[in-house]
């Protein structure tokens, strides 16, 4: 699928980062999802030109993901990822920006929204499956097991998506695939995963206090999403003081994907209020 988005390269604090761009007015901010072979194209393709005729919108590859260069801090995963955006952002001239989330990217942006002083200069906010809790059930199972072969890339897209046409979408399952296996991106997207045998925890910070977020902020779900428990939105909305909730049906995990035209329709309306 084609988009009229520029694809384009900057240094940020010494990493060779991908971003695409597209629109003009005020700053949008698009972070994808964090899943083997995640990246801005295939985050965002189905969203970039709606979003784009209101906002400004830059949608950059995370740090080992995409064609961002394939790098891990091992000591300092979740800070590198923060700081990186941060740089990102001021490096493209943005003082204030709407920022749209999807899984990981979801989960990190209302983190920083939530912290005691969030490095990345937030209007509103929408965050796209996710945040809250992430259980360890069989399709998360999946989604971390990945073996590089192109027969587990199709059972994680049946496990992320609902929508038959793309679990049938042969051309879809092989750009994943092959992002997936690019040179790095398997190491790097595998190594968040890893925990040493006498860590009580991941590579991921302690649950954020999300009382303590002040943006306006969106939720959006899909109404199938296997990744998460039911009634993940609701429970997350209850902790975000003003939040709104918009679930997509028959839609899951990606629903911006499965579901383009509410989702864009949603969006546009939330950040245009």
């Amino acid at each position: 699928m084609m988009t009229t988005a520029q694809s384009r390269f900057a240094r940020i604090d010494g990493v060779e980062t991908h971003y695409l761009e597209a629109g003009s007015g005020a700053p949008l901010v698009l972070l994808h999802s964090g899943e083997f072979g995640g990246c801005s194209e295939l985050s965002w393709e189905r969203n970039i030109d709606a979003l784009a005729s209101s906002f400004h919108v830059f949608a950059p590859d995370w740090v080992g993901f995409g064609k961002t260069e394939k790098l891990f801090s091992f000591d300092d995963m979740w800070g590198f990822r923060v700081r990186h955006i941060a740089a990102f952002v001021k490096a493209m001239g943005i003082d204030k920006a709407h920022f749209i989330g999807n899984s990981m990217g979801g989960t990190m942006l209302l983190a920083v929204a939530a912290s005691e002083t969030p490095v990345w200069p937030m209007d509103r906010i929408i965050a796209i499956a996710g945040g809250g809790n992430v259980p360890d059930n069989a399709a998360r199972q999946i989604l971390n097991s990945y073996d590089g072969t192109r027969e587990h890339m199709r059972k994680i897209v049946e496990a992320v998506f609902m929508d038959p046409a793309i679990h049938k979408d042969e051309d879809y399952i092989t750009r994943r695939n092959d992002l997936a296996r690019a040179h790095g991106a398997w190491e790097c997207t595998a190594a968040v995963r890893f925990k040493a045998p006498w860590a009580t925890r991941g590579a991921m910070p302690e649950k954020p206090d999300y009382s303590k977020l002040a943006c306006p902020t969106l939720l959006v779900t899909g109404e199938k999403d296997s990744l998460r428990d039911p009634g993940f939105g609701e429970a997350l909305q209850k902790e975000i003081p003003g939040s709104m909730l918009h679930v997509i049906k028959g839609a899951g995990h990606c629903p911006h994907i499965e579901k383009p035209e509410e989702f864009n329709e949603v969006a546009l309306r939330f950040l245009n209020a």
